[in-house]
């Protein structure tokens, strides 16, 4: 009886989901196919249809197992240390040197082929 009642909760659970993307397409189809109408409007109607449907997929075991992750992945965000402005400033500066120096050394590199091979070949 308790693998039934799970079965069907995944089967309503998928229902529902269907019913969130339903509502979505739907959303979006009707933001485009009522183009006459105030953009304001639309955007408002479009905005409300996706609050309804996150609500329906809320109620889903996926639906709750995502908002869970969400809601660890912004605990997890305030737990980084963000670099300074001095720290981003240095890390930036030392990459432009090193992709300026690479540049200029692959573009030496090329020149010295380039010229081996003119050599090699009798061209220019």
């Amino acid at each position: 009886m308790n693998s039934k009642s799970q079965v069907e909760a995944s089967s309503l659970d998928t229902v529902k989901l269907l019913l969130a993307v339903g509502i979505i397409v739907g959303a979006i189809l009707g933001f485009y196919y009522l183009d006459g109408y105030s953009q304001l409007l639309r955007v408002l109607g479009l905005l409300a249809l996706v609050g309804v449907s996150a609500l329906i997929a809320y109620q889903t075991a996926v639906g709750r197992t995502v908002w869970e992750f969400a809601s660890a992945s912004k605990v997890e965000v305030r737990k980084v240390v963000w670099p300074s402005r001095q720290e981003t400033v240095q890390t930036t500066l030392i990459v432009f040197v090193m992709v300026l120096f690479m540049g200029i050394v692959l573009w030496l590199f090329d020149m010295m082929l380039g010229a081996i091979l003119r050599a090699l070949t009798g061209s220019g």
